[in-house]
């Protein structure tokens, strides 16, 4: 076993991170056929940049989860809510689409588990709840409002899906966690481009870097 910083690395972890990136490579092949697709688009989407890129992201989420936390609670509740943003972010890349049969239910389980104190990213915190419902609820207006002024194309699954990651980061948490997820895009957009896999014109979604800030929120929640 391996201590680093917060983070515990042993056989658990690794045997995490395997089925991280299974779960990843699920819901890559799941977005490939759910939300039924528009056509002309083919039926299903054969596995390219975008499955490797989210097998990675579920192998490192779920390491991140089994190495800092230990309470069985914690852990399914965190399990649950990571589950989902892989989902949401496999969705998003294949279809930039967020449903909402999965970001209002992320939704009304923010509320939930902070309202029962289960929130492992707030609950232990003074201002926790606080916390919470600041970000839950300053999240979207900002976007919104910082969207108008810049005329982007937030949609309002974006909208929605900040308010959950909100409910469930707290302020702090939530702002750390967009600002590194920001770079990481960045770098990934930067080599995606460079091997040409998308053009300077492709339209990338906001989603990913919300779901990204979301992953980097529950390493550094409770460290920082």
């Amino acid at each position: 076993m391996t201590q680093l910083g917060p983070f515990v690395l042993d056989a658990s972890t690794a045997v995490a991170a395997v089925g991280g990136a299974a779960f990843g490579v699920a819901a890559d092949r799941l977005a490939a056929r759910w939300p039924e697709h528009e056509p002309p688009a083919p039926r299903v989407r054969a596995v390219d940049w975008r499955t490797p890129v989210v097998a990675l992201i579920g192998a490192l989420t779920a390491a991140v989860l089994v190495s800092r936390w230990s309470a069985p609670a914690d852990l399914v509740v965190l399990g649950v809510y990571a589950a989902v943003l892989l989902v949401l972010l496999a969705t998003d890349l294949d279809q930039r689409l967020l449903p909402d049969i999965l970001t209002l239910p992320l939704i009304v389980f923010g509320l939930a588990v902070l309202a029962v104190g289960w929130s492992p990213l707030v609950s232990p915190k003074p201002l926790g709840v606080l916390s919470a419902a600041l970000a839950g609820a300053g999240a979207p207006i900002f976007l919104f409002v910082t969207d108008r002024l810049l005329k982007g194309e937030l949609g309002q699954g974006d909208l929605k899906l900040a308010a959950g990651i909100g409910l469930m980061s707290g302020v702090s948490s939530l702002v750390a966690g967009v600002l590194v997820a920001s770079v990481i895009f960045s770098v990934v957009l930067i080599a995606l481009i460079a091997v040409r896999r998308i053009g300077l014109r492709t339209a990338i979604p906001f989603g990913p870097v919300l779901i990204l800030g979301a992953f980097t929120a529950l390493a550094v929640g409770g460290v920082m």
